[in-house]
């Protein structure tokens, strides 16, 4: 019986075989990429090609148009330049379209198109999965899927501890940073909370007599309508559905309100003589100062002009993205078909000066009563089927922030350091909003002093 033994240089050869062999098919693979690569580019071109922009790198995009945190200033720039929309290339084979004209943001906030998956989807670990808990009193398809549709739902507090917007990252690679670890740990703590409150409530549900208590209540608070809740099926709320909604709702009045209220008063700080007003106004209302009640809200018609303005200035969500389901025809004619990727620039719809005359300043009176406007031409709030289900509540808790921080302080801007905004999910600036705060007499105090 005979033993063949490979010898060593017959073994390098089969081994440089594999190896050339390996090479030529990742060569093939990556010719096709390339084709398909130059397919697609071309047709993005020809479908935009009733869209002039400014020139782009062929694979860079408008990548050297694009200084660091100089999003907005470019936004502002291509408004006044391309009417109504302008193609943004991200890299030569992504693409998405800016649209700042009310005509369109009215036509696309009439459709049912998809969120863009890209701009979206590191919000997942965060707040679940959309769309799974249909519940009474709401849309169908869960709170959740309602309110990440709208500029009143869309965050970056948690997920972008370092002002990189991770949506341009793979996740993978994104989870091994810093930054995505710091993400995980965020995460986890917020649902450790949403889990404590959820698990305590459904204890005490437990304690006999309780639930029929909670049953013949004619307002139900948000967790007790998710408790009692049940799925088209029959079946109740899971505790990962559960978390999803409580999250969802609780992170709708944290940042996107956050940022609202924090450029209100920046707003009034720079000018002066629309604060005073709005105070004499907030003091004739209130008078020694008390507890602002419901009526009130409706009784401050200058104080919101004001906020109005600031939230048109300074929009707590700058855009919304959209990929279109089917094509679409705008009232201009021109058109783009299924596929693409739209931002409904909430910013630029804003700064827009065919929209608004003279933009940049402040001017309350373009809300005074019985003032004409475009019915898109303000959308803080968004618009259409989807608009923000606590939009109401919002301007409400914005209402009475302004008016009772009116009320007690005057509000100065710091000269040394005036914020930059900055375009992230909600509307930040770069350096912070410092404000100096000078205390006004109580009322209540000096009478008390008498």
């Amino acid at each position: 019986m005979s033993v063949s033994v490979l010898s060593p240089s017959r073994l390098l050869g089969d081994v440089s075989g594999i190896l050339q062999a390996a090479s030529l098919l990742i060569l093939l693979l990556l010719l096709i990429k390339a084709v398909q690569l130059y397919l697609h580019r071309q047709w993005l071109l020809k479908a935009l090609q009733q869209f002039p922009c400014p020139p782009s790198h062929w694979l860079f995009g408008h990548i050297q148009e694009l200084q660091q945190d100089q999003e907005l200033q470019r936004i502002q720039k291509w408004v006044e330049t391309f009417p109504s929309a302008c193609p943004h290339w991200l890299w030569g084979g992504k693409v998405r379209v800016q649209l700042y004209d009310p005509d369109y943001m009215k036509v696309i906030l009439g459709r049912s198109d998809p969120k863009s998956h890209g701009s979206y989807r590191f919000l997942a670990p965060w707040i679940g999965q959309m769309g799974r808990a249909p519940w009474p009193g709401f849309p169908s398809g869960g709170l959740s899927a309602r309110l990440l549709d709208d500029p009143g739902h869309h965050h970056e507090v948690c997920l972008q501890p370092s002002g990189q917007h991770p949506g341009g990252q793979n996740d993978t690679i994104y989870s091994l940073t810093s930054a995505g670890r710091w993400t995980h740990r965020a995460c986890q703590l917020a649902h450790q909370h949403t889990d404590q409150v959820i698990q305590l409530r459904k204890a005490q549900l437990q304690k006999e007599g309780e639930l029929e208590k909670i049953k013949r209540k004619r307002h139900l608070d948000f967790l007790d309508i998710l408790l009692l809740a049940k799925m088209e099926n029959g079946s109740i709320l899971s505790d990962k559905d559960l978390r999803a909604e409580v999250d969802t709702f609780m992170f709708e009045g944290h940042d996107t309100t956050a940022s609202g209220i924090s450029w209100i008063l920046y707003a009034l700080a720079t000018h002066p003589k629309h604060q005073e007003r709005c105070r004499e106004e907030i003091h004739s209302l209130l008078g020694d100062g008390a507890s602002i009640t419901w009526n009130h809200l409706d009784q401050m018609p200058y104080t919101t002009m004001c906020i109005k303005e600031a939230l048109r200035l300074y929009p707590p969500v700058p855009g919304i993205g959209r990929e279109l389901s089917t094509p679409v025809t705008f009232p201009d004619g021109r058109s783009l078909p299924k596929g693409i990727m739209v931002l409904l620039s909430i910013y630029g719809l804003h700064h827009n000066p065919k929209v608004w005359p003279n933009p940049e300043v402040f001017d309350p009176f373009r809300f005074a009563p019985g003032s004409a406007q475009h019915s898109h031409a303000f959308l803080p709030f968004s618009g259409g089927s989807r608009n923000c289900i606590g939009k109401q509540f919002a301007m409400n808790e914005l209402k009475v922030a302004t008016a009772l921080t009116l009320l007690r302080f005057e509000l100065l801007p710091d000269p040394t350091r005036i914020p930059i905004p900055i375009a992230r999910l909600v509307l930040k600036s770069k350096n912070g909003i410092h404000l100096r705060l000078r205390r006004l007499p109580n009322p209540c105090e000096d009478k008390d002093q008498l």
